[in-house]
Parts: C-alpha cells; sequence; structure tokens
C-alpha cells in the first residue's frame, strides 16, 4: 500500500473518519487506532515480517524500562548493548548476510582459494533501516539521560511503528513523536488543510517528476552501452531529479498525513539543489538519517580522534559517510558513494569551512555568479556520485563513466525531442522555479495563494491536480522502499 494508491486513499479515509469522529473522546483508544492502523497499513505491504516488528518493539520497549529503572553502570550498559545487537543484529543479518557472503568469496577468490558460500534466502523486511533507527535512538537516549522511558506500551508501540512514516521515514526521534503520542490532540481545521496541500505538493513530485523520470532513466541506465555521452548525461540529471522527487514527494505525503491526524514529524528535505557546498547539501538532504548519523556515530567518532586534530575529523567523517552508503544497500556502489562524499568534506574540513552557513541569494530574486557556480558544482558532484548509486555493480559504473566522458557529449541526446520528454523537463524546471521562489518556507507551496481571494486560489490547487492526473507517470513504488 502506497500513498499515491487508491487503497491508501481509501485506508486512510475510513482510519481519519474512525480517528476523529468516532474515537476522538478517549487518547487511549485513538493510539490503540493508530497502532492498530499501523499493523494493518504494514502487513498489506509484507504481513509476514509484522511479528518481527512487534517482537523488537517489545524488546525494546522492556529494555527501556529496565535503562531507566536500573541505577548499576554495569546492568545498564549490558541492556543498551542487547538493544544494539537485537536492532543492528536482525538489520546486519537481513540486509547484508549476502553481500558479506559474496565480498567474502570474492577475495578469496582474488587470491585464487576455492570457497563455497551459498547465498541465504532471504527478503528484506519493509522498513526495517528506518524502525530500526528509532529503536536504536530511543535506548540511546535513555542510556544517555536524554529522554525518559515510557511505560505506555502503546504509545511506544505506535512510536516504532507509526504507519505515515514508517516505510521510508522521517527517522523521528523519540523526544519528536513520543510527547506527541501522550497528549490530547484536537482537529484543527488549519493544521489539516496545510497537511493537503504538503501531500498534494509531493504527489506531484512523486507522480509527475519522479515517474515520468524513472520512464528514461530505466532505459537509459538498462542500456548504457549503446547511448551516446550526451543521452547518459541526460540520464545521471534526470536521475538525479528523480530521487530527490521521489523520496521528497514521499517525505511531503508522510508529513502532510501526520498533520491530517494532529502530528508534527520531522522535516527530511529543505531544498538541497540550493546547497552551496556538500556540507550544505547533507544538512539538507534526508535531514533525519545525516542528523542521526552525527549525533550517533560522527559526534562520539570526532571526540574519540579529537587529538589528531583535522585529521581526526576528517577520519570520522569518512567513517560516517562510509556508513551513510551502507545504510543504503549492500552492494559495494553504496559504499563507495558514501566514502566519495566523505572525500567531498576534505577541503571543507582543511580550510575550515564545514559549519559555515550562509543563506543564499539573502533578499535577493537571483543568486550572485559565485553563488550560482557554488550551487551548480555541487549539484554536479552529487550527480556524479547518483550514477554509481543508480549502477547494480561498480564495473557497470565504470563503464558508465567511461560513455560519459566522450566526444559525443555535445551531440543532442536521443530522448531529447520525445514529447514526454518535453513536458517532464519542462515540470522539473516548474518544481525548481517554485521551490525557487518559496527556499525559505516549510515546503514549496506552503502559502501557496493563501492572501489569493479564495477563488484563484482552489483554481491553482485544482490545476495541480489536474496536472497529476493528466500526466502522472506509470505509478511505480518509491525508490527508497528498498533500503
Amino acid at each position: 500500500m502506497i500513498f499515491n494508491s487508491v487503497d491508501f486513499a481509501i485506508f486512510f479515509a475510513v482510519f481519519f473518519l474512525l480517528y476523529w469522529f468516532v474515537f476522538n473522546r478517549s487518547l487511549k483508544i485513538q493510539n490503540v487506532l493508530i497502532l492498530a492502523g499501523s499493523y494493518a497499513f504494514y502487513a498489506w505491504g509484507d504481513w509476514r515480517f509484522l511479528p518481527l516488528l512487534i517482537f523488537g518493539s517489545g524488546v525494546n520497549y522492556a529494555l527501556g524500562i529496565g535503562l531507566e529503572r536500573s541505577a548499576r553502570p554495569k546492568i545498564r550498559l549490558l541492556l543498551l548493548w542487547l538493544g544494539l545487537l537485537q536492532g543492528l543484529g536482525g538489520l546486519i543479518y537481513f540486509k547484508y548476510t549476502n553481500f558479506f557472503l559474496a565480498s567474502i568469496t570474492g577475495a578469496f577468490s582474488f587470491f585464487h582459494i576455492p570457497l563455497r558460500a551459498h547465498p541465504v534466502r532471504l527478503i528484506l523486511p519493509l522498513g526495517i533501516s528506518f524502525y530500526t533507527f528509532r529503536t536504536l535512538s530511543y535506548l540511546l537516549d535513555i542510556y544517555k539521560g536524554k529522554f525518559k522511558a515510557t511505560t505506555d506500551w502503546v504509545a511506544f508501540f505506535s512510536y516504532v511503528s507509526f504507519f505515515p512514516s514508517l516505510i521510508s521515514g522521517p527517522i523521528d526521534r523519540p523526544k519528536t513523536l513520543i510527547p506527541q503520542l501522550q497528549k490530547r490532540r484536537v482537529f484543527d481545521s488549519d493544521q489539516a488543510i496545510d497537511g493537503m496541500r504538503q501531500i498534494l505538493w509531493g504527489l506531484f513530485k512523486k507522480a509527475v517528476i519522479a515517474d515520468n523520470c524513472a520512464t528514461f532513466t530505466s532505459q537509459i541506465f538498462g542500456n548504457y552501452q549503446g547511448q551516446s555521452a550526451s543521452t547518459l548525461l541526460l540520464g545521471a540529471f534526470l536521475y538525479t531529479i528523480q530521487i530527490y522527487a521521489d523520496f521528497s514527494g514521499y517525505s511531503d505525503m508522510a508529513i502532510g498525513t501526520a498533520r491530517l491526524l494532529g502530528f508534527s514529524i520531522t522535516k527530511n528535505f529543505d531544498f538541497p539543489f540550493f546547497s552551496q557546498n556538500i556540507a550544505e547539501y547533507w544538512r539538507k538532504w534526508h535531514i533525519s538519517l545525516t542528523s542521526w548519523l552525527t549525533e550517533y556515530v560522527f559526534t562520539p567518532l570526532s571526540i574519540a580522534f579529537r587529538d589528531y586534530g583535522k585529521r581526526g575529523i576528517i577520519l570520522a567523517i569518512l567513517i560516517n559517510f562510509t556508513l551513510i552508503g551502507m545504510w543504503h544497500g549492500a552492494n559495494w556502489t553504496f559504499v563507495l558513494f558514501g566514502f566519495l562524499h566523505g572525500c567531498y568534506f576534505i577541503p571543507l574540513i582543511l580550510r575550515g569551512t564545514m559549519s559555515k552557513r550562509k543563506e543564499i541569494a539573502r533578499d535577493n530574486l537571483l543568486p550572485s555568479l559565485r553563488e550560482f557556480s557554488n550551487m551548480l558544482g555541487t549539484f554536479i558532484l552529487v550527480m556524479l556520485t547518483l550514477i554509481l548509486f543508480r549502477s547494480d555493480s561498480i564495473l557497470d559504473a565504470y563503464r558508465y563513466f567511461k560513455g560519459l566522458f566522450s566526444l559525443s557529449l555535445f551531440s543532442i541526446p536521443a530522448l531529447a525531442l520525445e514529447f514526454k520528454a518535453g513536458y517532464t523537463l519542462f515540470f522539473i524546471f516548474l518544481m525548481l522555479l517554485t521551490e525557487w521562489l518559496n527556499r525559505g518556507r516549510e515546503y514549496a507551496i506552503s502559502h501557496l495563494g493563501l492572501r489569493w481571494p479564495i477563488a484563484f486560489r482552489w483554481t491553482a490547487y485544482y490545476a495541480l491536480l489536474v496536472i497529476i492526473f493528466v500526466f502522472a507517470g506509470s505509478s511505480r513504488n518509491f525508490i527508497y522502499f528498498q533500503f
């Protein structure tokens, strides 16, 4: 069940009516409904792994209470390690077992040592990377004294499985979501309208931008050896737009859906394509994952390596971003993707500008030439690494890069003259223009027409709906479902 489906529309309509008009008098029953709805939503995707989700929630609920109540450091450390082993152990088993087996077999084969290691038949549970990080942050925050364990098991189980963000995030911290689950919620029409507006924008990005881009990127990456360099460049550009529109579109719909239920969850994107360097890009791209790893991985590592000065920061960054790459999938392409992004940080660290923040085109309609060149350069760096991200293997990525750098780069791309490519590029331009003009907002159309007469405002909304229905590409699963 995906957000841009009739199934979800029916599911959520029924859920919404029950939530606000039947069970609205009791917070406890509302939370029970959230939990039941979340489990139904998850089971619709793959019921076989629902027991794993419930078991993990139960284990971490009990461990959290144990951490809260125990005063003995050794017992608390033991409980924390049990939680880490349970969460990371399941994640590693399901996601990386075959990757490790294949890597070990390949390493032995390199030295002409035969080793038989048959792959294990495993199916990756939906959302495991996302809900595992939720439970880990819960235990780590309790251990560090940043959050008190809850004894309300319904609220905790709902926190782990909250259906708007269960499958592909955002990765909410306990301090963000659990207090909201424990507080009575009152329907706010303004908040609900804002949520619907954000869902509309997310649906536009997913259906009109991402799904149409996917048609071309599948053709180009699936047959890259027969394409001109200009076509390969177009493919890289379209995939960069596709993955952004797909994932940020999901996040917009998740956040909007949560707002309809009276919740405010973590912002996941902040117009990353307008970043002036790679550090700013990662502060604006998949914010919930970046901030999670910054707090629980990079910061402890940078403290541990502080005696090594800038070399220690570089090492911490490289480890952190290699883990970001591995989080995305069990393939050396993802490992290299993350490592390269870590390498991008090295010049910033050496210059001491990694943490500097500067608003682009402040109080101006257009960026300065320097701001534009920085923005374009950052986009190109990201685009080149996304070739690795999209490729099935490092060899495929190498061949793609090899084909990209040739004289045919100056020819007309093979797909550029197709009608579908034309309107896809137009809507990409429209999306980027809208986001640029509203880059200081929560999301691109958060204030669209709020000061207009109601007739004009609703005309704009209906026009966006018509565009979605007329120009939507073939419906596809969200890219981050596989992670």
